[in-house]
């Protein structure tokens, strides 16, 4: 049984779910869910008038529950989502000034970039965007993503057909999926290796360790905690490691620049993120070792910080950053 009939036998819903799934936020796929499904039209076991508008209610009902959540929960629901993308640095700031700099009309096609896709309906919902103005943007959005991946499948059925087919010779299906997705991680596996070689030297402390150094003082070797979160600075009540300062990872030179001048250089800098595998503690820690920086990244980030019981503080008012807001 080929792909395409595989999606053909188990109906629209199979379709449909997937893209909810999908549109909730999981990193599923969409598009070709929906190339299979035009492909099922094409040989009539599917019929696109109930496939299309099937389709568009799925995404707008995983959108709206994305967009209600941001409007009730502001940056956590955001925080959350960042987790599931595939490169950990994708952060919330730089989604968020992507859609505010191009505008609500940005919702058109979010569904076509990675990252954004997921990230747009909880945004607009953050940054207040009305409901009727955000249902009719992502309706109109939903209708061109769906109409077209389905026109995709259904005017090159034909060659979808030859690749499931070959799928096939395999075995079954699902052992044709399963070789696809492990092929996939394989690959994307093997470029985070790759770029993250030029980091292997960049040195990890514990969270225990740097009280023990807070704790014991050294006159002679100073410290200094540094939060480089790219995300983190949106929500009041948001915390941060006590007497900490802020180094923003976005504008890293000037950064640098002004703690050379504030900082006597004999001073040890321990730095901390919340991402996934400390990416951005340790991209910013090789990045000021390069500039002749002494630099140590705490392993873990805030979450083993405030695991251990270490002491934070809330972030001071007036270095949270408020992004404008759709009225």
């Amino acid at each position: 049984m080929s792909l395409a009939a595989w999606v053909a036998a188990h109906g629209y819903l199979s379709v449909a779910g997937l893209l909810l799934i999908s549109a909730l936020g999981l990193p599923l796929p969409a598009g070709l869910a929906l190339i299979l499904g035009g492909a099922a039209a094409h040989g009539g076991s599917l019929s696109l008038f109930i496939l299309v508008p099937l389709c568009v209610l799925a995404e707008s009902i995983g959108a709206t529950v994305l967009y209600s959540g941001g409007r009730l929960t502001g940056w956590w629901l955001l925080g959350r989502l960042c987790r599931l993308t595939i490169d950990p640095e994708v952060c919330i700031f730089r989604s968020a000034d992507f859609f505010y700099e191009r505008g609500p009309r940005v919702l058109l096609v979010a569904r076509f970039i990675p990252g954004l896709n997921s990230m747009a309906p909880p945004l607009a919902g953050s940054l207040n965007m009305r409901p009727l103005k955000f249902w009719s943007l992502d309706f109109c959005g939903a209708m061109l993503h769906v109409s077209t991946w389905i026109a995709v499948g259904y005017f090159l059925s034909h060659y979808i057909k030859l690749v499931t087919q070959a799928l096939a010779v395999v075995g079954h299906v699902a052992l044709g999926f399963v070789l696809v997705a492990l092929a996939g991680y394989a690959a994307l596996w093997a470029f985070i290796k790759m770029r993250d070689r030029r980091y292997r030297n960049v040195q990890r402390v514990s969270a225990d360790e740097v009280v023990q150094r807070l704790e014991n003082p050294d006159p002679s070797r100073p410290i200094v905690i540094a939060d480089v979160r790219s995300h983190g600075y949106y929500d009041p009540g948001m915390q941060r490691i006590k007497n900490s300062i802020r180094v923003e990872p976005n504008r890293l030179g000037a950064e640098l620049d002004a703690l050379r001048e504030t900082l006597a250089p004999e001073c040890d800098i321990y730095v901390y993120c919340s991402c996934v595998r400390d990416a951005t503690s340790i991209r910013i820690a090789h990045a000021m070792e390069t500039r002749g920086t002494r630099v140590r990244v705490i392993e873990g980030g805030l979450r083993a910080w405030v695991k251990s019981g270490c002491p934070t503080e809330p972030v001071p008012a007036g270095e949270l950053r408020h992004l404008p807001r759709f009225e």
